[in-house]
């Protein structure tokens, strides 16, 4: 499903050179839920953007299924993670002038992987499996912010991609909402999901296959969970 091989980010700064990533080599199996934990600075952000293909690796491979992502342009770059990678951030990015559907949909109207009659149905759908269909019509704003990270959520999945990328998806939740999405992660590797995730949280652990700790841009340390 993903595969990394000798990863490396490197930034030119005027204080030097600054490594992000040091040939990080690691594998994320289909179904899993891979946690990646580490201190801020460790490059757990930088990661998981260079997966999305946000930023480009200075490198070394990133394979998503048959795809070497490095490797394409930037207008394939942008079609491709539409299609197969689903983005959920910490502070929601919800776009404020759309309801909580318009946002859903938004993701299958950019990248046409639905017939356009049924991206409403779809989008509907995917509020109500999140337990959030009773806020379609409502803009961001007017949510708390557990319904907008659930709806963000629904978002990310809307084209069926093939991996779910979370950057501190609960860092700005209290922790019932916390938990509630956690158990809403949880559902979605047990249906057969990919996701990798970044927190400083440790209440993740409890759901997730498998911890990747990070220290100075280096895989430290892998460990099986009970939930694998």
């Amino acid at each position: 499903m993903l595969a990394l091989r000798s990863l490396s980010k490197r930034y030119d700064t005027p204080a030097g050179t600054f490594f992000a990533l040091r040939e990080v080599s690691l594998d994320v199996m289909p179904g899993e839920l891979a946690l990646i934990v580490g201190q801020s600075g460790s490059g757990k952000s930088t990661l998981l953007n260079v997966i999305a293909g946000i930023e480009r690796p200075t490198s070394g491979e990133v394979w998503v299924g048959d795809t070497l992502v490095p490797s394409l342009s930037e207008s394939a770059m942008a079609l491709w993670r539409g299609r197969n990678v689903g983005i959920v951030f910490q502070f929601f990015q919800l776009l404020p002038t759309l309801t909580a559907l318009e946002n859903v949909m938004l993701p299958m109207d950019f990248c046409a992987t639905w017939p356009r009659r049924e991206r409403r149905s779809r989008g509907m759908a995917l509020l109500e499996r999140l337990g959030v269909a009773d806020q379609a019509m409502k803009v961001p704003s007017t949510l708390s912010g557990g319904q907008q990270q659930r709806v963000a959520i629904a978002r990310a999945l809307a084209n069926n991609p093939a991996v779910i990328l979370a950057d501190e998806p609960t860092g700005n939740l209290d922790s019932r909402n916390a938990s509630l999405i956690y158990e809403l992660f949880a559902g979605l590797v047990g249906d057969g999901q990919t996701v990798v995730m970044v927190t400083h949280d440790p209440v993740a652990v409890r759901i997730a296959t498998r911890v990747i700790q990070i220290a100075d841009g280096q895989v430290e340390l892998q460990r099986e969970t009970v939930n694998a």
